[in-house]
């Protein structure tokens, strides 16, 4: 019939410009320079100290060092014709697009081995179609230029098995030996988890990875590789996972790692094809010794059987380079970084920046509100009645400072009215954070939500007197010759106030200072016996979050424990943030300079009675010096602040 001639001609024409177009393509790729792929996307990272604390290529192992049934488990999984296609199975990609089409999504893919390599080892950034045609260029430039062995082996050592990459590394992680002695239960569990590593991974759901391990050995059988009595043997033993890193590395570093080829990536003065071809050398801000304390601390305070997750940044306050890192309890369960992209509600640990801007409007650290509970009235009958932990009151004038030592939110609410609203929010864009803030009176007590870098950077320009600083992991960047390729340019200008900022950190001492227990106690005070030093801290806690976050002249060290679901906590639940805090920084300043901030010339320390401010007397139970830029300290008893605030806000609120 003159349409079946028709419908053959086309296919033929068709099958001709296939041809035509593969010879063309194929021929392109082959005439490119060999990549050598054993050093692409082979970062070097370095410490602080130029030691090198990651290096991809460390546990590269040989094809014929693997075990075949992780080999045979991988093929007969995600690419059975690998050793018979030229980087593309056709009729695969042909299959998925019609099942696609039937099922109308995108759910069903076909990459191959080649294209999978090639994805994992040149693209991990850009998703958009121009990375498609890169990938396929790649993937027929590693067909052309290597044999088959190379590429899986290539394969093998790269790709992710759960938040560990290379199968050597997955091998030592989950079973403790290496993958020259990987059985058949435990490499088709293994070749399993990739298709998908944050939810087959047996480490964070056993049950799933068992149907997977299922899918990977019914393929074996299909193919003739395993029998079924092979089949049932490995389905049915008993795996025990290990669970930890070979040998002594930072577990958790992996964390750092991200965050440093994030910013690789946005670094404008290296051109994406060194970063694809690899082989770059990174010096980082990575204190390793910080980064083993954090480490350490949250192991030796972490409930095991706590579901609770951690997170914990620390910072060079001086520079703004991020010394240590901790993005959640386990990376290999979870790589999502709370430390930078989580948002949660600070609460408490938002005051400090309030009572900045309240010394910045003529507030001093012995200015006084009446701390009662207290119902706030506003327009269409809208009010607002924040209270205090555990309904904790003076029920009389306190100063700025107790209001610091007992967290008191009546005094924090009542500072951010005097002031205005919008006071704290400037004042916090002014220091770099910029997450949304809405400028209402219970912005004092931290109920925004704010990433946990944004706060720690925050506080680093409290830590060293005021001048401004960028957070960031990179310090340089070198090729594989040494060539110098990026220099991390210190830009900083003074945006605060240097004596206030003294008084702000001689007053967040308080949060654990007998000299305020009294009716209620400093909020921190149970960390006194383990302390050693003199630090600035606060902590803060809402119904889903419990923060603390402190600093020295050295460091600022900000932990975060809570559930990413939301779930409220629990009372008498956790409290290990504060524990790993003090246990973090103590250990890692035990060898440092210690020394706390010089007291400046325009500031002067008067005695007087902490809680209510008045000149302290010879003989006085409570006093304590508290500090005033000159001419601002009492010289009689004139701080109360309380008939200010009644008379511009009359009828506004009640007691």
């Amino acid at each position: 019939m003159k349409w079946v001639k028709t419908f053959l001609k086309i296919l033929s024409g068709v099958f001709l410009l296939f041809l035509i177009f593969n010879i063309v393509f194929y021929a392109y790729c082959f005439i490119t320079p060999k990549i050598s792929i054993n050093e692409n996307q082979a970062y070097y990272l370095y410490d602080s100290e130029n030691k090198l604390i990651f290096d991809e290529n460390e546990d590269w192992i040989k094809l014929e060092n693997i075990s075949p049934h992780l080999v045979n488990a991988t093929i007969y999984t995600e690419d059975k014709l690998f050793y018979k296609h030229l980087g593309f199975d056709y009729f695969r990609i042909l299959k998925a697009i019609l099942n696609n089409i039937k099922s109308m999504s995108l759910s069903e893919g076909a990459s191959t081995i080649t294209q999978q390599y090639a994805r994992n080892l040149f693209l991990s950034y850009d998703k958009n179609w121009g990375r498609k045609i890169d990938e396929a260029i790649l993937a027929a430039e590693l067909e052309t230029h290597y044999s088959k062995d190379e590429i899986l082996e290539g394969y093998l050592n790269t790709i992710n098995y759960g938040g560990v990459y290379g199968i050597e590394n997955a091998s030592w992680y989950y079973f403790g030996h290496g993958a020259d002695s990987l059985d058949l239960a435990e490499a088709s569990m293994l070749a399993g988890i990739p298709q998908s590593p944050s939810n087959y991974s047996p480490l964070v759901n056993e049950e799933l990875a068992k149907k997977r391990q299922k899918t990977v050995l019914n393929s074996m059988y299909k193919n003739g590789i395993i029998n079924h009595e092979e089949l049932m043997w490995a389905y049915n033993k008993k795996l025990n996972y290990l669970g930890k890193m070979k040998q002594s590395k930072l577990e958790n570093v992996l964390y750092f790692r991200d965050a440093v080829l994030e910013e690789l990536n946005y670094i404008d003065t290296i051109p994406k094809s060194l970063i694809e071809t690899g082989g770059l050398k990174i010096y980082t801000t990575l204190d390793s010794k910080a980064q083993e304390d954090l480490e350490s601390a949250i192991k030796n305070n972490m409930n095991k059987d706590s579901k609770m997750q951690v997170a914990g940044m620390m910072m060079n306050p001086k520079t703004g380079g991020v010394m240590a890192m901790i993005g959640g309890t386990d990376y290999s369960n979870s790589q999502f970084n709370r430390a930078m992209k989580s948002k949660r509600q600070v609460g408490s640990i938002m005051k400090p920046i309030l009572y900045y801007a309240a010394l910045k409007n003529g507030f001093t650290s012995a200015s006084t509100f009446t701390s009662e509970k207290t119902t706030f009235n506003f327009s269409n009958n809208q009010t607002y009645m924040p209270s205090n932990y555990n309904d904790v009151y003076a029920n009389g004038p306190i100063t700025m400072g107790a209001a610091i030592s007992y967290s008191d939110n009546i005094y924090a609410v009542k500072t951010n009215l005097f002031m205005g609203e919008n006071n704290l929010v400037n004042m916090s864009e002014r220091l770099g954070i910029r997450s949304k803030l809405d400028a209402v009176p219970s912005l004092a007590l931290g109920t925004s939500e704010i990433s946990m870098m944004e706060m720690v950077s925050a506080y680093g320009i409290i830590a060293n007197g005021g001048n401004s600083i960028r957070s960031h992991f990179i310090e340089k960047v070198e090729d594989k010759d040494g060539n110098v390729l990026y220099q991390y340019r210190y830009d900083s200008e003074n945006i605060l106030d240097s004596s206030l900022t003294y008084i702000i950190s001689e007053m967040l001492t308080y949060t654990y200072d007998k000299s305020f227990i009294d009716y209620n106690y400093p909020t921190l005070i149970s960390l006194l016996p383990k302390i050693t030093n003199k630090y600035a801290i606060k902590s803060g806690t809402t119904d889903t979050d419990m923060w603390i976050i402190g600093y020295n002249k050295n460091a600022v060290l900000s932990l975060w424990n809570g559930y990413d679901d939301n779930k409220a906590i629990e009372n008498g639940e956790g409290g290990y943030h504060k524990d790993i805090w003090i246990d973090t920084m103590e250990s890692y300043l035990k060898d440092n300079d210690n020394s706390w901030y010089d007291m400046p010339d325009d500031v002067v320390g008067v005695m007087v009675n902490p809680i209510n401010g008045k000149l302290a007397k010879e003989g006085d139970k409570l006093s304590k010096i508290f500090y005033f830029l000159k001419g601002t300290e009492p010289t009689f008893n004139n701080n109360d602040l309380e008939s200010v605030f009644k008379e511009n806000n009359e009828k506004k609120y009640t007691t």
